[in-house]
């Protein structure tokens, strides 16, 4: 944590506490008094602080009374009022739907309870078309809503007199928006508020963030001076492992897993409330499977919930887990945020977390009270997995937790709020661009860029202004401000407002029946009738697909196909491969000071055996040779994604230097290149270490390495669908992916071609390098690499940390045995020749 950081934690425990004498907090604590509470110092101190008009920030561990301390503020302030409370005053925003209904049901609890006249609405996309014109209507006084509804809601005409009378808006789970696309948005939507609304307050909520005063700064946006608030009483995390009773020098991904779920259901108990987390959809889905084979007495008391399944089923799963009816869930990330389950007593990780705020927000899931102790019991699906946990634990007991990134003034968000506020109440540039920039997100815009967005929307910019669809706003006298041309720009716009952009979705539904939840395209376009998978917990038979709905029938065939959903893959933490890197170093010099780094003592021994462990100031490459050709492994420990990076830089600059084709593996460890036989890969690496590691011309290197106009070319498209240059179209006539694929593929070479500076495509380019390649990370990680000690050995064969990189290679290969067989068949070959 940074040292500016650290004293502004200091400062803000060290105010001393508000007093509770102010007459306008006597209904407050009138209402605790009622429950047998007593308010915590943080929030009375945000009450205080609010009420003498102070913005800030409230980060206190999960389960603590955050809400509250952000609620009970703004209605005091509302209670003092004597004529009844017109206009809507408190503007909640939170980052899921799921989230909107418990935090509905705690603001309306004191508000019932007390008989205070104050209405509590909530608007997301869930909200019927009848309820979201009774809201403009008769505005309620606190509206609990989504970034995507408020832009929504920012492109209707009355928006100036909706929004005329608010006096606050809290951002809950600001870690989670901030860090994406999503949180530039609520940034933009924030400035016109402010600008409508001068002396508008915000207040901004995280559990687990490490950079907390840039969190305040995009929160509150540059001309607020933020105030800190923490002191909330401390909850413990007690993790503890699945141990499996042997490890042998064969890791793979998966290898142990859904292999150990009986030593995992011997440590389940069915009158424990429990969360059962995985990583990814697909997982999910397999895991419940193996659940209910594994405890059919379980049948009515196990559920499984992602976001891909049908509201009204997920809705339902919430409630009977708040009853006490469903004891089980398997779950994704859908339920990692805020939704209160204070009955779950046991919280269930199912493979490496790959993230420490990650872990921090899902254990927060049990024991959800202030000072509760949270219980986690790990479940590793590799052995390897062992070693980030042992990784994870230490992180913790440091205190630390990842930050998040904010992106840097992304221009197709500011094109999708400028043709928002053109739709409704118009926009004059001058003071819209003053309002941007108060944004910490867009600080520093520059007039070029703006200029360019105002030609872009006005005329369609250098290249599209022959087609009257891209001329989207015109200059209106009367009000002075830019207007959108025809109603039918508008409602296109409000079809398709939002900054998520993922794959078209269809949707599942029996024939005669219910719908199930969505999938994507492209795994229903693999399909025929009479196939069969596994999907939102039930074995379906697909029958036919019309209308973008795949219309399914209950099966007993047996398979093992599960849809898979864009976005599996998670990578290390930066902060995780820090302490991964020294946990390694602790098992070279046999350091093993807990049950983890003990249970893998015979991998480590076997690993010495072949090659070596590397310490923290050293970097492992082994070479040899097998049937399949001439293997390169280097283990940087960096993550995925920057092993990716590496390993395509490293083959490109080896071919320049010997022709031939390489291959190339990755995982969080390290990765692998695969050449022919006769390839001379220890040789190269020898004479030609230097090169592999400079990073003079890195991007140059990189370009020529991974095809770079291809992958800005896929960004895109996710940058042209969010600017309004393409768009889904009006329901009943959606477009196939295909089709959207055509249409961004045609506008990235017209814009390539005619106008190479566009600023789409520049945006392009530094998404590519910057978020998915993680340049910045990948420079860092040669810059260590050059510093380090090379270890180069040739080994006999694949050594145990150079195993799983061969498994992630079969995982791509088309092939009538499964992996498991393949590997299986690996490993005893490699006993006999050791043998």
């Amino acid at each position: 944590m940074a040292a500016s950081e650290k004293k502004a934690k200091a400062k803000a425990k060290a105010k001393a506490k508000p007093s509770t004498d102010d007459p306008r907090l006597e209904p407050i604590h009138d209402w605790f008094a009622q429950r047998n509470w007593t308010p915590l110092p943080f929030q009375q101190q945000t009450w205080s602080a609010y009420l003498a008009g102070r913005n800030g920030l409230i980060q206190v561990p999960t389960g603590s009374g955050k809400t509250f301390a952000a609620v009970m503020g703004p209605i005091a302030r509302m209670l003092t009022e004597e004529q009844p409370l017109k206009g809507m005053r408190l503007l909640y925003i939170t980052p899921l739907r799921a989230l909107s209904r418990d935090l509905s049901l705690a603001i309306r609890e004191p508000i019932e309870a007390m008989g205070w006249r104050i209405r509590v609405a909530i608007r997301n996309g869930d909200s019927s078309s009848s309820e979201r014109t009774k809201q403009l209507k008769a505005p309620p006084q606190i509206l609990v809503t989504t970034p995507e509804s408020l832009a929504l809601l920012l492109s209707n005409a009355k928006a100036e007199e909706l929004f005329g009378q608010l006096e606050t808006v809290i951002l809950d789970e600001w870690h989670e928006l901030m860090g994406s696309k999503r949180g530039s948005q609520t940034e933009l939507c924030l400035s016109w508020l402010r600008q409508l609304r001068p002396q508008l307050q915000t207040w901004a909520i995280s559990a687990t963030i490490g950079n907390l005063e840039q969190a305040a700064r995009h929160a509150l946006g540059t001309a607020s001076e933020p105030q800190l608030i923490g002191g909330a009483p401390a909850r413990s995390t007690e993790i503890q492992s699945i141990l499996p009773d042997t490890i042998d020098g064969f890791p793979w991904a998966g290898h142990l897993g859904l292999r150990m779920y009986e030593e995992l259901v011997a440590r389940l108990n069915p009158g424990i409330s429990t969360l059962l987390f995985t990583n990814t959809r697909n997982q999910s889905e397999r895991w419940h499977q193996c659940l209910r084979f594994a405890c059919p007495e379980m049948e009515e008391g196990l559920a499984l919930h992602h976001s891909a399944i049908d509201r009204s089923e997920r809705e339902a799963i919430e409630a009977s887990v708040k009853a006490g009816g469903i004891r089980w869930v398997v779950c994704t990330s859908s339920l990692d945020l805020g939704v209160d389950f204070q009955p779950v007593e046991q919280v269930v990780q199912i493979g490496s977390p790959k993230n420490l705020a990650r872990l921090l927000q899902r254990a927060g899931r049990s024991a959800h009270l202030p000072g509760g102790t949270s219980q986690v019991l790990f479940m590793p699906t590799n052995a390897l997995e062992l070693l980030e946990l042992s990784a994870v634990r230490r992180g913790l007991a440091e205190g630390l937790v990842e930050q998040r990134k904010p992106p840097k003034a992304p221009l197709d968000v500011l094109l999708q709020h400028l043709t928002g506020l053109a739709c409704g109440p118009g926009f004059h540039p001058e003071q819209t661009l003053q309002a941007v920039r108060s944004c910490a997100a867009y600080a520093e815009l520059s007039q070029e860029d703006w200029d360019w967005c105002m030609l872009f929307l006005e005329q369609g910019g250098e290249c599209l202004g022959a087609y009257p669809r891209y001329r989207k706003l015109e200059w209106e006298e009367t009000s002075q401000r830019y207007r959108v041309r025809e109603k039918a720009i508008a409602r296109l716009h409000r079809l398709n407002v939002g900054t998520i952009t993922a794959a078209p979705a269809i949707t599942v539904r029996f024939i005669r029946g219910a719908v199930l939840g969505h999938v994507e395209e492209s795994f229903i376009s693999q399909l025929k009738p009479k196939d069969v998978f596994f999907f939102s917990g039930r074995q379906l038979e697909f029958v036919r697909l019309r209308d973008m709905t795949a219309y399914v029938k209950v099966s007993t065939k047996k398979t093992r196909t599960v849809p898979a959903w864009a976005g599996g893959q998670m990578a290390l933490s930066d902060l995780l491969t820090h302490h991964l890197r020294l946990e390694v170093d602790r098992a070279s010099r046999g350091d093993l000071d807990n049950a983890e780094l003990q249970a893998l003592k015979p991998l480590f021994d076997r690993q010495q055996d072949i090659s070596v462990l590397p310490t923290v100031g050293q970097l492992l490459i082994e070479t040899c040779r097998t049937r399949e050709g001439t293997h390169l492994y280097a283990f940087p420990f960096e993550g995925r994604f920057v092993h990716e990076g590496i390993g395509f830089l490293w083959a490109s600059r080896l071919t320049r230097l010997e022709r031939g084709t390489i291959t190339v593996s990755v995982n969080d460890y390290g990765f692998e290149l695969l050449a022919p036989k006769s390839y001379p890969m220890a040789e190269l690496l020898e004479d030609h270490i230097d090169l592999l590691l400079d990073r003079q011309k890195l991007e140059r290197d990189l370009k020529n390495a991974l095809n770079l106009s291809e992958l800005q070319r896929r960004r895109f498209r996710a940058i042209a669908q969010i600017a309004g240059l393409m768009n889904r179209g009006f329901p009943g006539s959606s477009k196939s992916t295909g089709q959207l694929q055509i249409s961004a593929s045609l506008l990235f070479d017209v814009f390539s071609r005619h106008e190479p500076n566009n600023r789409l495509l520049l945006q392009a380019q530094h998404e590519v390098l910057d978020d998915q390649l993680e340049i910045s990370r990948l420079e860092a990680a040669l810059e260590r690499a050059a510093s380090q000690e090379w270890l180069h050995v040739e080994t006999p064969r694949p050594s145990p940390l150079a195993f799983p990189l061969l498994v992630e290679r079969l995982n791509n290969r088309m092939s009538n045995e499964s992996v498991l067989e393949r590997v299986q068949r690996m490993k005893d070959e490699a006993i006999r020749r050791e043998g």
